[in-house]
């Protein structure tokens, strides 16, 4: 119901906000991802298309109908279509076919060329942040690492070696210092410091960096993320803001915020799904925290501790 944003969603929304509960979204899961994709803009950025209401009509062919001629079992979806020139604010609106959305049956299955299939779910790592520790016959000490695993995007993956250094891999490209990717974020020697100064494991990786500022960290994130093409501060900019705080291309989902503020300890609003700087340095510290064996986050009773998976 929530998905398609029938009338009996819209009923039990009506009866929560008359109940004065905030426990339901006020908006479908169709709307949230036609807002996710509005609006779609040409490359000069004078042209948008914009998706607004959505809805169904009836099915063309009944289930007995759709079994018989071999059919699948669906409503056509239509959606309003805007699409604005935006020097001149011109807006043009259309209603137009999405496509045959399937329909479940009463038993639970869907009718698709006439044959009833029941759909098999997969188990996947939910989104979120996660902390492992690894050891065996072939190490000589504990390997801490930490992933940030967004529901759709690029993987961000923190990892303590052998020697006690703090490297980072952006979208499981080439490791590097941590400490590049922070000032990168805006952070600077004195900062990073200040923050991270009693850890071992932050000495040592500060020592190992050579990167002096922000915008050497952009350029140096570019080549090893795109080797052999020209690195500029603008690129490395758009790049890494692109990976992780475009909502176009980075997503956490709810799920995923809920369980990095509570990983974490922050307090991000559930509608924040791209990474803040914030989620970032709260990860690394948590990382080097575990490391030295600390057992909860500063200024919180966050315990620090690998996940079970």
């Amino acid at each position: 119901d929530w998905l398609l944003g029938n009338e009996a969603w819209q009923k039990r929304v009506q009866d929560a906000i008359d109940a004065g509960r905030t426990d339901i979204p006020n908006t479908s899961g169709l709307e949230e991802i036609f807002e996710e994709i509005s609006p779609i803009e040409d490359f000069s950025g004078q042209m948008s298309l914009s998706f607004r209401e959505h809805r169904f009509e009836e099915p063309k062919y009944t289930e007995a109908q759709c079994r018989e001629k071999d059919l699948t079992y669906s409503q056509p979806l239509f959606v309003t279509a805007e699409f604005t020139n935006n020097e001149t604010g011109e807006i043009k609106s259309q209603t137009v076919f999405m496509g045959d959305f399937p329909l479940m049956t009463d038993k639970g299955t869907f009718i698709v060329n006439g044959t009833e299939r029941v759909v098999v779910s997969q188990l996947v790592r939910s989104p979120g942040v996660y902390f492992e520790k690894t050891s065996g016959k072939a190490l000589d000490k504990d390997i801490f690492s930490a992933k940030i695993i967004p529901s759709r995007g690029s993987w961000l993956e923190f990892e303590i070696d052998k020697k006690d250094i703090v490297n980072v891999k952006i979208d499981r490209k080439r490791k590097q210092p941590v400490t590049v990717l922070l000032k990168a974020l805006g952070m600077t020697s004195e900062e990073i410091q200040e923050r991270f100064g009693q850890y071992e494991s932050m000495q040592l990786t500060m020592e190992k960096d050579a990167i002096g500022t922000q915008d050497e960290a952009f350029v140096d994130i570019y080549r090893k993320l795109r080797p052999g093409e020209p690195a500029s501060i603008e690129a490395g900019r758009n790049l890494l803001e692109n990976f992780y705080f475009n909502p176009k291309r980075y997503d956490l989902a709810k799920v995923g915020r809920y369980k990095v503020n509570k990983k974490l300890g922050t307090h991000e609003e559930p509608s924040k799904t791209v990474l803040t700087t914030e989620d970032i340095v709260r990860t690394v510290e948590y990382l080097v925290r575990l490391h030295a064996g600390e057992p909860t986050m500063p200024d919180s009773d966050v315990r620090v501790e690998v996940d079970d998976i």
